[in-house]
């Protein structure tokens, strides 16, 4: 039960950072809004935007990292951490063409590649097994998801877990990790898989949570976004601190990359 715990972390973090965090949830869904009003009469369009956005979301949660982290050393939550974290997030480097300083980018772009794999998978699934031409999001709604069989919509759902799980596992810690500390994109993603591995139940109760609380976010017309954003971005950070022992690891402008453990919460 310990994503609870960091849950109810997160709300203290909303409370200390306030507008800032709340900044990011707004940004959340007016995007979100801005892709109904963009898609709406295109299914395909559509459903991949949403969760290819969903899919990237860790990465632009990147500075509601950065603000726990704030918190944690107990600096000001403000403006300026976001901004430097966005524009200046590695000072040290004299470098700025270095993969480890873009590994964060990188990360993104691995997820947004996820994204768009599964926009494909998804509407070509749809539009070869569907009873019926399927391409307004009505349509996806009363051809498949009201489909008194079922098995289409059970099916599109099966495939979607299959392929939401590896990145959720490769992602849960990897980019406060790699925010936080000196390690490649290698490591923070084998470390995000052992994390994973080590705490399957905890995970799984995290991920289930995530996805309750975003769709919740969603079908309130995307307002409920604007506390759900932060809440689970916040949430996010306390779920690496409990669950990664960055003891041995020099801070991101400090030292040189050194082995990593994962510890197993009690």
């Amino acid at each position: 039960m310990q994503p609870l715990v960091w849950l109810a972390m997160a709300w203290r973090d909303m409370a200390r950072a306030g507008w800032v965090s709340f900044a990011h949830g707004l940004a959340l869904s007016l995007a979100g809004v801005f892709i109904m009003l963009l898609a709406h009469n295109r299914f395909w369009l559509l459903a991949g935007a949403l969760s290819g956005f969903l899919v990237v979301a860790p990465v632009l949660a990147t500075s509601l990292y950065a603000l726990s982290r704030a918190i944690e050393k107990g600096e000001e939550p403000d403006l300026h951490v976001v901004t430097r974290t966005w524009l200046n997030w590695q000072g040290s480097h004299l470098s700025k063409w270095t993969q480890d300083y873009w590994c964060l980018v990188q990360f993104g772009a691995l997820l947004a590649l996820a994204a768009t794999g599964w926009v494909l998978t998804s509407a070509a699934l749809i539009t070869l097994l569907s009873p019926a031409p399927v391409h307004t999001p009505l349509e996806f709604l009363r051809e498949v998801v009201l489909d008194p069989d079922g098995w289409l919509f059970s099916l599109w759902l099966a495939l979607g877990g299959v392929l939401a799980a590896p990145i959720f596992a490769s992602s849960v810690v990897a980019i406060p990790l790699l925010l936080d500390r000196q390690v490649s994109l290698l490591q923070a993603v084998l470390t995000s898989w052992r994390t994973v591995l080590a705490n399957p139940l905890p995970m799984a109760l995290w991920a289930a949570l995530i996805a309750g609380f975003t769709l919740l976010g969603m079908g309130s017309l995307f307002l409920g976004l604007i506390a759900v954003m932060p809440m689970l971005g916040h949430a996010s950070w306390h779920a690496y601190r409990d669950l990664v022992d960055v003891t041995g690891l020099p801070a991101r402008d400090n030292g040189s990359p050194a082995p990593f453990v994962v510890q197993v919460p009690h």
